[in-house]
Order: structure tokens, then C-alpha cells, then sequence
């Protein structure tokens, strides 16, 4: 039986990965930090088939300990400080997590086994103001953020450990990717449970900023295959995860409010609040390598994925059984 360690098990990615390798029989060892808000909804159905640490990227000592003791033979690295508008109000402790996180991990990797293989979860924010459209794995970092400042800084650090001391890291460069577990600060999250809160007579309005902003959304449940098969190749490498199609914040609402038989315009509100201090260019990935060598593709469409989150947020509001109300939700 294979082990596993993930770092950041209790987000989005973390829990799908963490399903996928359970159902390919991996030991699966999940690094959770000490807090008191630590939340486990995204992976309660699964936590009794995995075995919860407590570790910190900000203490290699932590680190070093858990490797010792568990033997990973794969190490994903999936936690960060990962919404782009809390790097501009916290931009040391992203640089902490999210940069110099990934180079305590890589060596702690160095110290304790250097055979583990190693996926760091890059970004599509690296590439921030776009150099070419489509994205590749050679397209030049311009990133627009200090959360995509310290993706690029995890991106490069994990090429100079793969090359200076001949570890097994990958990094897979993924675009935007969405699905139910996503957090509510994102937008497509935040409007499919909007939505479904007009839908349900619990909301009259959705506010929102720039609807023309563009990004390449997939599935979150398609690309944590793809980190997986990354660790399965003969070399290490990089490689571009994406739908190699671009959609725009509008056709996301237009679609979650039509599948609820709504009118968008009635309902969004742009609001300059929400307009980032530096926005970023086209992104839209060119994922030939990764269906190339990888032979991987995403499964799910644009459509399917805001419709299933759409979904599963009514499902959520209406177990919830009792609307403000006080009457049960139909």
C-alpha cells in the first residue's frame, strides 16, 4: 500500500485528491494545522479512512517530523493562502505559507528521503499580465498579485531543488478549477449560492465586481487526476492543467441563473468594491502536454460544472429545512 501526504487535505483539492487516491488504495496521511477553526466538512465523509496530522508550513521542524515518522512515497503540496484578495491584505504571511512554505517542504524532502516524489501546486496567476494567449509551460511569468508573486517563487524553487539535487518534483501549472466545495469567497461559488438563495426567496440581489473578467474553469474533480499521473512518469516535469477554453464572469451567471429559471440582470449588481487593485490579462491554457504525455483531459464542461454547483447549493439550502421565515423551503 502506497502512502500519500497532503498538505492542505481540508480544501477543495485536498479532499478530492484524497478521495482519489483512497479509491487507488493509498495510505492517505493528511497534514492539517493546529487551529481552533480548523474545518473538516469537505472531508467527513472520508476522515475515518485517513490519518490526520498536524503540521505547519511555516515550521520545517514539523515537517521533517511528520516525514520521518510516516514515509510518504508521494508528497502533494496543496496548501497555501489561496484567495487572491486576501494576498493584497496579508502579502508577508502569503509569502510565508504560500512561497517559503514549499521551499521548507522540499527540504525537509532533502534531509529526510530524497526518493519521495513531490507535486507543488503552481498557478495560472503566475502568468498575470499574459506575455502569449494560449498559456503554455514555457509562456513567461508576469504575475499581478502577491499571491501570484509567491506562486511563481513555489514554481521556481521547486525546478532549482529538482535540479540541484535530482528530487522528483513536479509542478502542475492549474487554472482556475471549481466545483460544490469550493470556498464561498470565490466568485463562481459565490454566485451559484447566490443564486440558489434568490431561487429560494432568501436573497433579492447578488453583487459582484468586473463582469467582463475572463478565466479558463474546470472541474476540481478532473485535475487532481492530473497531479496524481504527474507522479507516475519516468522524469519529473511540468505541465499546464486546463479546459483550453475561456469564459467570463457574466456567462457564469447567465448560466446558474438560467438554470434556475431566473433572469440574471434582475438580480447582479456590479459593485466597484469588488474590482481587484490589478487585474489580470486573457487566462486560457494550452494543456497539450498534459494530454500528450499524460493523456489527460478534462471530463466536465463549463456548463455542466456551474449547474452541478448550482445544484448542489440548493440541495444545501434546502436541507437546511427552514428559511428566515421560519417556513420549510420547497
Amino acid at each position: 500500500m502506497p502512502t500519500a501526504l497532503i498538505t492542505g487535505i481540508t480544501g477543495q483539492d485536498g479532499s478530492y485528491l484524497a478521495e482519489f487516491l483512497l479509491e487507488r488504495g493509498y495510505q492517505v496521511i493528511g497534514m492539517v494545522r493546529r487551529s481552533s477553526t480548523v474545518n473538516f466538512d469537505r472531508i467527513r465523509h472520508i476522515q475515518e479512512n485517513l490519518v490526520l496530522v498536524q503540521g505547519d508550513l511555516l515550521d520545517q521542524f514539523s515537517l521533517v517530523d511528520i516525514i520521518r515518522e510516516h514515509r510518504p512515497a508521494e508528497i502533494y503540496n496543496l496548501a497555501a493562502q489561496s484567495f487572491v484578495p486576501t494576498s493584497w491584505k496579508q502579502p508577508v504571511f502569503t509569502g510565508e505559507v504560500t512561497a517559503l512554505g514549499v521551499t521548507r517542504m522540499l527540504d525537509a524532502i532533502r534531509i529526510v528521503d530524497p526518493s519521495i516524489k513531490f507535486y507543488q501546486a503552481s498557478s495560472s496567476e503566475m502568468f498575470g499580465t499574459v506575455r502569449e494567449v494560449p498559456q503554455t509551460e514555457t509562456t513567461p511569468f508576469y504575475p499581478r498579485s502577491p499571491y501570484g508573486v509567491a506562486k511563481v517563487y513555489g514554481h521556481w524553487i521547486t525546478v532549482n531543488y529538482r535540479e540541484s539535487y535530482d528530487l522528483f518534483a513536479c509542478s502542475g501549472i492549474l487554472f482556475n478549477h471549481e466545483s460544490p466545495r469550493r470556498g464561498l469567497e470565490f466568485v463562481t461559488r459565490k454566485i451559484s449560492y447566490n443564486a440558489a438563495k434568490i431561487k429560494l426567496g432568501l436573497s433579492n440581489e447578488l453583487r459582484l465586481g468586473n463582469l467582463d473578467s475572463r478565466r479558463d474553469w474546470g472541474y476540481a474533480g478532473d485535475y487532481v487526476e492530473a497531479m496524481w499521473l504527474m507522479l507516475q512518469q519516468e522524469t519529473p516535469d511540468d505541465y499546464v492543467v486546463g479546459s483550453g477554453e475561456t469564459h467570463s464572469v457574466r456567462e457564469l451567471c447567465e448560466i446558474a441563473f438560467a438554470h434556475l429559471e431566473l433572469d440574471w440582470q434582475d438580480y447582479v449588481v456590479v459593485d466597484p468594491k469588488f474590482y481587484r487593485p490589478a487585474e489580470v490579462d486573457l487566462l486560457v491554457s494550452d494543456p497539450g502536454k498534459a494530454k500528450r504525455i499524460l493523456d489527460w483531459e478534462p471530463q466536465v464542461s463549463f456548463e455542466a460544472l456551474v449547474k452541478m454547483m448550482v445544484d448542489a447549493d440548493l440541495k444545501t439550502l434546502r436541507s437546511q429545512k427552514i428559511s428566515q421565515r421560519g417556513e420549510p423551503l420547497h
